[in-house]
């Protein structure tokens, strides 16, 4: 029998939307129930329900009164879902005591009408629903063990089955009704010879997420999903009830931090199979509050780089179950394990006391000031999080929830970290000064370039030669460049260089606002010298060029941003596709010539490298940058060291350039080195223990008493801050 119960109750539902094999897919509300009680014992059927639901949003799709032929007016009178859930309880339990039986499970065409439209629904609207939607079975697998020739599972309609089966079709006319008639006839059918069949394939579905490590083993690809555009104060449990109706495997939610360690708005979940990782790419532009969340395809490697912790301090950590995780950020550097479980107080009890506690630590010992705890219920955690920016020592603490999967990635960031950044090692491609593509002319004011600007994000190369149409002949070879964003996905921009300024403006003319895939795209002309500045995160409209919108403090002269120059040479086709042009940090000075030195400003990848040979220096780009990067996102765990992006202008110096053109730069910046701005220095900190920090690394001679007046200012401000020149 049906999980050892007597009776089964034939289920159906219609959403105001997409119905059938689409049902749930595009977030419509429910607005038809139908159900009849199957006796399995005397295979006997009871009365046949059918109720109407009214939805929150009194709207039907045109497929929908079609498919169903309801009407607005029809669904107006009916009565809420909850109210309708409670007749059906009502309904069904008085059933069962005129026939004597004691359980029922609910039977279903399809699991989409529990799985993608009942669970989901409920939960947006905070109803609870009834245990007998813990479970079900699904009429088309067993239907398939009695007949396994009748064709692939996902293809079986009740009419197709009763076909197969030889049974005459239900005459019923009656959307919904018609339906339930074929698979009632359907499992009395089964039921007798000569299949005799039991109903034993009962699915569940997850009241509860169960948050967790995850092991290191092999993760099959067609289980994950990447879930982007969440909330940056999401959680697991929050994810989990996003995907609610679907079984989300164990630790199977791993929040995704950016390269500066805050969230960046993305998640992998991995399904205990692709069936609900199949339903869960339906889910695709559903919406979390007022956020719709785009949901792709991922990969089992993806996931275990996320969520996959090598650390057996973390291990150890996580060990324990079902612990509610909270991360702690701001602590004092000198905090001690007794005074934060005197701060968190014994209203929120820690699991098993300081064994509960994590502080992150940098490799050589000293801690970032962050922290996660465990507590064993949702109560505790709770009164933990009620002292969200209360005062510990002389700093305000950030609480806010946390899974295991960020557990593993920040302890596994700040121990992998350099001692001087907490930021991760990014992808540096090395590209010769000297060497010019072939395809890429030297810096100029030669306006022969075109700037795309608002193609769809789906949009190819391909998409933007036909958007140009006879245009095309005019672009030089090599001459699309598309712009990507920090993620590595389109931006909307790219640059086309054309055969001549003539070329490029007929463009402008001609291309400006036409549409491609129902977007208009807006067309510039430009000249290279421009397209350097806005990678550097300017902006080039119609109303001229405006330097980088930085709303961070500037480290060079305003005079800087007067002009940007290019030097020949410098770009490539890779610094095109993403920005700002990036040098390694400047290693100790060495006895060759200053004007084929190279000294850009790191940002925000300060890892050091090996020096470059005199006579060939290289050009370092972080491809994990953007001309967007300038607007920080919270949250974003403390960094000690900031480190901004300098215009080119500012530079000090340029290898293969004349010598006059290094004296003119070194005009801007008279020594050359990269300034870096320290915030969050502890009040007694000084100019030793600035020294002592940045230990390894070269600061400037001339600067150093700079830096010992500056110092002695800063203890009269309110939040020490410090300038370096490395």
């Amino acid at each position: 029998m049906a999980s050892h119960s007597d009776t089964l109750v034939v289920f159906f539902g219609a959403t105001a939307g997409a119905n059938g094999g689409k049902l749930g897919s595009d977030e419509r509300e429910i607005i038809l129930l139908v159900w009849q009680i199957v006796d399995l014992h005397e295979k006997k059927v009871g009365k046949l329900q059918r109720c109407l639901v009214k939805p929150d949003t009194l709207e039907l799709t045109d497929q929908c009164k079609e498919e169903t032929g309801l009407t607005l007016d029809e669904v107006a009178k009916a009565e809420p879902l909850d109210k309708v859930l409670q007749q059906f309880q009502q309904s069904v339990s008085s059933e069962l005591k005129t026939l004597g039986r004691s359980s029922y499970t609910l039977c279903v065409d399809s699991p989409l009408i529990v799985r993608q439209a009942l669970h989901p629904e409920a939960s947006k609207k905070n109803l609870v629903l009834p245990e007998c939607f813990l479970s079900f079975v699904d009429v088309r697998k067993e239907f398939h063990k009695c007949c396994p020739n009748a064709g692939p599972v996902a293809k079986h309609t009740p009419a197709s089955m009763l076909e197969f089966a030889g049974l005459p079709a239900v005459s019923e006319e009656m959307f919904g009704v018609r339906e339930v008639r074929s698979m009632v006839q359907l499992t009395l059918c089964i039921l007798a010879d000569p299949y005799n069949h039991k109903f034993s394939c009962v699915e569940t579905v997850k009241y509860k997420f169960d948050s967790g490590t995850c092991k290191t083993e092999p993760v099959d690809s067609e289980t994950v999903i990447r879930a982007r555009g969440l909330p940056w104060q999401s959680s697991d449990q929050d994810i989990a009830r996003f995907f609610k109706g679907l079984s989300i495997a164990k630790g199977g939610v791993a929040l995704c931090l950016n390269a500066q360690g805050r969230r960046n708005g993305e998640a992998l979940v991995r399904f205990i199979n692709s069936e609900h990782r199949d339903l869960a790419l339906e889910r695709h532009k559903h919406h979390m509050g007022s956020r719709y969340i785009e949901v792709y395809k991922a990969t089992g490697e993806e996931f275990l780089k996320i969520a996959g912790g090598t650390s057996n301090e973390v291990a150890q950590f996580l060990s324990k179950e079902n612990q509610v995780i909270i991360r702690m950020r701001g602590l004092p550097f000198t905090a001690t394990p007794q005074e934060v479980l005197s701060f968190l107080g014994p209203e929120s009890p820690v699991t098993d006391g300081t064994e509960g506690l994590l502080f992150v630590k940098y490799p050589d010992g000293r801690p970032t000031g962050d922290a996660f705890v465990l507590f064993s219920c949702e109560e505790y955690a709770q009164n933990a999080l009620k002292k969200h920016k209360q005062i510990l020592g002389k700093r305000y603490i950030e609480l806010f929830r946390s899974t295991a999967a960020e557990v593993q990635q920040v302890l596994n960031r700040y121990m992998s970290a350099p001692l001087i950044s907490t930021l991760p090692p990014s992808p540096i491609v090395p590209v010769p000064v000297l060497a010019t593509p072939p395809f890429l002319p030297a810096a100029s004011n030669t306006r022969d370039c075109v700037r795309l600007r608002g193609l769809p994000y789906t949009a190819g190369i391909e998409d933007i030669l036909e958007f140009m149409g006879e245009h095309t002949v005019d672009i030089k070879p090599h001459g699309v460049h598309m712009v990507l964003n920090q993620q590595g996905r389109p931006s909307g921009d790219a640059f086309i260089q054309m055969k001549s300024s003539e070329k490029a403006f007929m463009v402008a003319q001609k291309c400006h606002k036409k549409t491609m895939k129902d977007r208009y795209v807006e067309v510039f002309q430009c000249s290279t010298e421009e397209m350097s500045i806005v990678l550097m995160g300017g902006t080039l409209n119609r109303s001229g060029l405006s330097p980088p919108p930085c709303k961070l403090p500037c480290l060079s002269p305003p005079t800087a941003y007067a002009a940007f120059p290019t030097p020949p040479g410098m770009l490539s086709e890779a610094a095109l596709y993403q920005s700002p042009l990036l040098a390694a940090p400047r290693p100790a000075q060495t006895a060759h010539n200053p004007a084929h030195t190279l000294a850009y400003y790191p940002h925000p990848h300060p890892h050091p490298h090996p020096h470059p040979h005199p006579h060939q220096p290289h050009l370092y780009m972080n491809m994990n940058m953007n001309y967007t990067a300038y607007y920080p996102s919270p949250p974003v765990s403390p960094s000690t060291v900031s480190y901004f992006a300098a215009p080119p202008g500012a530079m000090a110096a340029v290898a293969a350039q004349p010598h006059h053109a290094a004296a003119a730069a070194s005009s801007v910046l008279p020594q050359p080195g990269a300034l870096v701005r320290m915030q969050g220095l502890p009040y007694n900190a000084g100019v030793k223990d600035i020294l002592s920090f940045f230990q390894g690394y070269q600061y400037a001679p001339d600067e150093y008493s700079g830096m010992v007046q500056m110092s002695e200012q800063a203890r009269s401000l309110i939040q020490p801050k410090e300038w370096v020149c490395l």
